[in-house]
């Protein structure tokens, strides 16, 4: 009789999970940046919060209107450390062949009497389009910091561009006609202003900022092509409703204008802004 044939026993055993060698993922990645991004923002806050008013309108300017703003204003290279008056760079020093010291800078700036010439001949011309029915306010000044051409827009309000728009008239090509004829022949630098009422403009994402860099921007140009040199043009600049000519009028039609200001030395650009305010809707 033979034995008895045993149950075969199975062990089984867990299977072992393999190890990771720590590796958890990527979630973590986006939890850290998104702790960094928030700290970031709340520092950007504070340090907002923490400044003066100054400051606070130098910023805000820049971000409002930061073509015609961070062009040649600045301390340093952020816009919240700019000032109000443009960088100059100071000529750069040569010595020619005969040992003698010189500058780089561009040719002896006319003196007072030059100008003054200058805007005799652009007064005459006025006077002549006067008589020939072009309606609008133009102003002409020489002063201690250079000679300033104002053309400000009439009762109609269009003389000079299109209504709420940077498109020009005939008028505004006949004016700069005259006057790039005065000054072409002058080396001194150019700054163009625009300025608006304090009427909002309609359109959305753009605003009396905008419009009157647009209208700045539009006499450079034409100016240009009128013999003007490229280079002599320094700055363009848009204020918008900020300096306004009739400060009791705010939508007064004699607050759209644009400004040339010709320097009468490299330091006086920056009293272009304050020599082109004078005291005396639709939008701009």
């Amino acid at each position: 009789m033979g034995l008895k044939s045993q149950p075969k026993i199975i062990v089984v055993r867990p299977r072992r999970k393999k190890s990771g060698g720590g590796h958890h993922g990527g979630s973590w990645k986006v939890a850290y940046a998104d702790f960094v991004t928030a700290m970031m923002a709340f520092f950007m806050v504070m340090w907002i919060v923490s400044m003066d008013d100054g400051v606070k309108d130098v910023v805000e300017g820049y971000f409002n209107n930061p073509i015609g703003f961070k062009r040649g204003y600045a301390n340093g290279s952020s816009p919240a450390f700019s000032g109000s008056n443009p960088v100059t760079a100071p000529p750069r020093p040569i010595t020619n062949p005969d040992g003698v010291t010189g500058s780089e800078a561009a040719p002896p700036l006319p003196d007072q009497a030059e100008l003054e010439a200058a805007a005799a001949q652009i007064r005459t011309g006025v006077e002549q389009l006067e008589l020939q029915g072009v309606e609008a306010e133009i102003s002409v000044a020489v002063t201690a910091e250079g000679l300033r051409v104002e053309m400000a827009e009439g009762a109609e309000g269009e003389t000079f561009f299109e209504f709420g728009s940077a498109n020009p008239e005939a008028a505004l090509e006949r004016v700069l006609a005259l006057v790039g004829e005065s000054l072409a022949a002058l080396p001194n630098s150019i700054v163009i202003e625009g300025h608006t009422d304090a009427a909002p403009y309609p359109r959305a994402g753009y605003t009396n900022w905008e419009l009157s860099v647009d209208r700045a921007n539009t006499a450079r140009r034409m100016l240009t092509t009128l013999g003007v040199a490229e280079e002599r043009v320094l700055e363009v600049r848009g204020y918008a409703d900020r300096q306004l000519r009739y400060p009791d009028e705010p939508r007064n039609p004699g607050n759209r204008r644009v400004t040339l200001f010709v320097t009468s030395s490299p330091e006086s650009s920056g009293a272009a802004a304050a020599g082109a305010i004078q005291t005396g809707g639709d939008p701009g």
